[in-house]
């Protein structure tokens, strides 16, 4: 499975340390930057091409990180087709994954572990969204109220 990831400065140590397990797990993890740790850097700029590519792409799955979440969710959540969810636990990432078919996970790399960051993604990556009719039909009416 692909993952698409990115963050901002203060998600970038958390970015390489996960995609490095990522890779030694099997996905093939496509990084979107930054490249080099860059204190300066504002997360809309680190993370667009991500947000367009899933966007562009809804089936596909990516992981942005910024400080707190917030911010990558908040921007991430603007296209359409994006349906981000930020986490903590891994029940959690679960939880949206499954009732809400998040194809965006967010974290807050100030506020979890790296391994805490492993067990999240795992878990989102590894959920299956609900074929359930009261979660698809949400899913339509997000989409045509979106519109």
């Amino acid at each position: 499975m692909k993952v698409y990831m990115a963050a901002d400065h203060a998600g970038f140590e958390l970015k390489e340390h996960l995609k490095k397990y990522l890779h030694e797990e099997g996905y093939a993890v496509i990084d979107n930057g930054p490249k080099e740790y860059d204190k300066q850097d504002d997360y809309p700029l680190t993370t667009e091409k991500t947000i367009k590519h899933i966007d562009a792409n809804p089936q596909e799955r990516a992981v942005l990180i910024c400080k707190n979440g917030v911010g990558v969710t908040i921007f991430a959540n603007k296209f359409k087709r994006v349906r981000a969810g930020l986490s903590w636990t891994p029940h959690h990432a679960k939880s949206h994954k499954l009732d809400d078919h998040t194809n965006i996970l967010t974290l807050p790399a100030a506020y979890i572990t790296p391994q805490k960051a492993v067990e999240i993604t795992l878990a989102w990556l590894q959920t299956l969204p609900s074929a359930e009719p009261r979660h698809e039909r949400r899913i339509r009416q997000i989409e045509e109220l979106s519109a």
